[in-house]
């Protein structure tokens, strides 16, 4: 609590994995933080730059299980900026895509407390890269899109599978491992065709980062093979070939120098 100084909610973008993606505006936010409520994803090396006094607040959600229900994580956030702090809600990725940042800054508005987003490296724009593949390429993908998988299933908000199918060249899915078999089959079922290229990046940007790639046909029997787990990215289209042609000119590139 800082008597006689108004708080703040600032809502951080920490990236997708790797500690020095965050940018510069959000890691001067950590070093002044009164009170940090993290996030599952959040590299826990970013918390180090937080002032020794500072409060961390463990707010991680996995697959099926919360330890913090997002009412709870928004009436914390208020408290403490009410009280003078300065409350940084540090988000993996960027915080308003697939992170509920929306929802936590319309807390802050609804409650008066000045609030400001600083903006992240989405994991699906650093995962991506980071495995070498484009998510546009030049005469191969002029669009994406981003994707949510775990309503794969849902009968009042289903993915519109049968629109995403032929409307955009590169899907990026996040939260979709547990449902990729559906994925697949719902795409190949409305027309795409079962030969194109995917690949799911593992722990993307980070020191662990695996990568595999396969088709719509048979990257479900992959995955299984591998044991690729979350979080792990799904791009499907043909800008993953890119990072095949990629490894292919670096392999004889080393092969001509030695």
């Amino acid at each position: 609590m800082r008597e006689g100084r108004e708080g703040i909610i600032s809502v951080v973008g920490a990236g997708p994995g790797d500690p020095e993606l965050i940018t510069v505006k959000a890691m001067r936010r950590i070093q002044a933080a009164d009170v940090i409520l993290y996030d599952r994803l959040v590299n826990k090396e970013l918390l180090d730059y937080a002032p020794v006094k500072a409060l961390r607040i463990y707010c991680g959600k996995a697959p099926g299980q919360h330890s913090m229900p997002q009412e709870s994580i928004e009436r914390l956030m208020v408290m403490h900026a009410a009280a003078g702090s300065r409350v940084v809600r540090l988000k993996g990725g960027d915080p308003f895509v697939f992170g509920r940042g929306g929802e936590e800054l319309l807390a802050a508005a609804d409650a008066g407390i000045p609030f400001e987003v600083i903006p992240g490296i989405t994991s699906a724009v650093g995962a991506a890269a980071s495995a070498g593949i484009p998510l546009t390429h030049r005469g191969v993908a002029t669009s994406f899109a981003v994707v949510t998988g775990s309503r794969c299933n849902d009968a009042v908000e289903p993915v519109r599978w049968d629109a995403l199918a032929h409307s955009v060249d590169t899907l990026a899915i996040y939260m979709g491992m547990s449902q990729l078999g559906e994925i697949t089959e719902q795409l190949i079922r409305h027309g795409k065709d079962p030969q194109t290229p995917v690949a799911l990046i593992e722990k993307g940007t980070t020191a662990d980062e695996r990568t595999i790639t396969g088709t719509l046909a048979n990257i479900t029997k992959l995955a299984a093979v591998m044991k690729i787990s979350n979080p792990a990215m799904i791009i499907i289209g043909e800008v993953v070939n890119i990072r095949k042609q990629v490894l292919s000119l670096q392999h004889e590139a080393r092969s001509c120098t030695g």
